[in-house]
C-alpha cells in the first residue's frame, strides 16, 4: 500500500459504497416474475458490521433503486442509504451535513463514471478492476477484488489497518 493511500484511509469516518459493480457483480438478473436479483458477498456484510463496530459510518449511494439494496442495508444496520440517485454529489452533501463531518474524512468506493464527481471530492478514492477505465484513473487506489467479490472487506482491512484498529 503506497504512503499516500495508507495516511488518507487513517482519516476516513464515513465509507460510501456504490452498489451495482462495487457490492454485486454489476450483472442485473431478471426472475421471471419481473423481480430483480442481485447477488451480494458474505465476507462484504461481515466486513461492513466491523466498519460500524469501529465507528467507521457506512452509507449507500446507487443511482438504481431495488428493494433487495434496502434490505441488505437493513440486515447489515446500514442508516444511509440513498436509492435512485441522479446526482451523487447532493447526497454526499446531504451525508457531510447530517454526520456534520469534513470532504476529507470520506472514502467513497465506486466503478463507474458517475462515481468520478465523488472520487473529486472524497478523501480516498477506491475503484475495482472491473471498473471504468474513467473511474480507475480517477481514484487514489483500486482493490485487487472484483466487484461482489468481497470489495467491502478489502477495504475494511485497509482503513482498520491504516487507522491501527485491525485486529
Amino acid at each position: 500500500m503506497n504512503a499516500d493511500v495508507t495516511r488518507r484511509a487513517g482519516n476516513i469516518k464515513l465509507v460510501i459504497f456504490d452498489v451495482d459493480g462495487v457490492l454485486t457483480d454489476g450483472k442485473i438478473t431478471y426472475s421471471e416474475r419481473g423481480d430483480e436479483i442481485k447477488s451480494f458477498h458474505v465476507q462484504d456484510g461481515s466486513a461492513i458490521k466491523r466498519l460500524i463496530d469501529n465507528g467507521i459510518e457506512v452509507a449507500f449511494i446507487t443511482g438504481r433503486e431495488s428493494a433487495s439494496v434496502a434490505r441488505r442495508a437493513y440486515e447489515l444496520g446500514i442508516e444511509h442509504v440513498h436509492q435512485g440517485v441522479s446526482d451523487k454529489s447532493l447526497a454526499f452533501k446531504e451525508l457531510l451535513e447530517t454526520l456534520d463531518i469534513r470532504p476529507e474524512q470520506c472514502a467513497h468506493v465506486g466503478d463507474d463514471v458517475p462515481d468520478v464527481i465523488l472520487f473529486q471530492q472524497v478523501g480516498l478514492a477506491i475503484s475495482v478492476p472491473n471498473g471504468v477505465p474513467d473511474a480507475q484513473a480517477a481514484a487514489h487506489h483500486v482493490t485487487e477484488r472484483a466487484g461482489g467479490e468481497g470489495v467491502a472487506s478489502e477495504v475494511c482491512r485497509l482503513l482498520l489497518a491504516a487507522q491501527g484498529k485491525l485486529d
